[in-house]
């Protein structure tokens, strides 16, 4: 790669590692970022590795804070993603799929701003919601590693603390991430290449995982929930332009 590739894989590293740590719509700007500089079916493939080795840091860092009620109702759902994503590989388009995660991500944040949501009760975790929105997670997460917008749809009115709201979404993706490995690896995505540019670009997120630890840490319920309800407005805008 060239300089300026480079630095935008260095700054996706780091923001994947963000991610990981805790500032859980951080991530999402990752393969936007480093498909302006390649394809987005290689960017996600260099990047895979990077979530896997950000995805140990951060389980060991939420390993007791996470509801295993919510990852019961998310994760079968995601499965079943993922395996959708794989079937149908050859025949996405990204930009369609970026543009109705967009939608649903921007429908989901006016109406919480709206709302003020912020302060509502908290609602408990559901099997219906929680396969429906598992299953478009899933294969969001496949697609292009953009799994995050209809996480939030379903976590975010669940009303978590921060620190456990980060460690289930921490824990939930690093399954996502796990299980993809293998239909990756079947669409020849885990080259030797992507595998050697990854290598270096685990050190930024390894640091990340650091840096988002120590702002969530910091961070009021408040003022967490308003970052993420603001964060995926303006990834859901970015999406709905690139879809458009």
């Amino acid at each position: 790669m060239e300089m300026l590739g480079w630095v935008l894989a260095v700054i996706a590293a780091f923001s994947i590692g963000l991610a990981k740590g805790g500032l859980s719509m951080v991530g999402t700007i990752s393969v936007p970022l480093l498909a302006l500089v390649m394809s987005p079916v290689q960017a996600a493939g260099i990047l895979l590795p990077v979530y896997i080795v950000s995805d140990i840091g951060g389980l060991i860092a939420f390993r007791r804070d996470f509801d295993p009620r919510v990852l019961r109702t998310l994760v079968p759902g995601a499965i079943t993603g993922i395996a959708l994503g794989w079937a149908t590989a050859h025949h996405v388009d990204d930009a369609q799929v970026g543009l109705i995660v967009g939608v649903i991500g921007m429908a989901f944040a006016l109406n919480a701003l709206l709302r003020s949501r912020i302060g509502a009760s908290a609602r408990p975790p559901r099997w219906g919601a929680g396969s429906f929105w598992g299953t478009i997670s899933g294969y969001t997460s496949f697609v292009s590693h953009s799994g995050a917008a209809p996480y939030q749809v379903y976590a975010q009115p669940l009303r978590m603390t921060p620190m456990t709201y980060a460690g289930t979404t921490t824990i939930f993706f690093a399954i996502c991430n796990a299980v993809k490995l293998i239909p990756y690896a079947l669409l020849g995505q885990l080259s030797a290449h992507n595998l050697s540019v990854a290598a270096v670009l685990m050190v930024p997120g390894v640091l990340g995982v650091l840096a988002g630890l120590w702002l969530v840490r910091r961070m009021s319920p408040r003022i967490f929930y308003g970052f993420i309800i603001w964060a995926l407005m303006l990834v859901s805008a970015k999406l709905i332009w690139d879809g458009i």
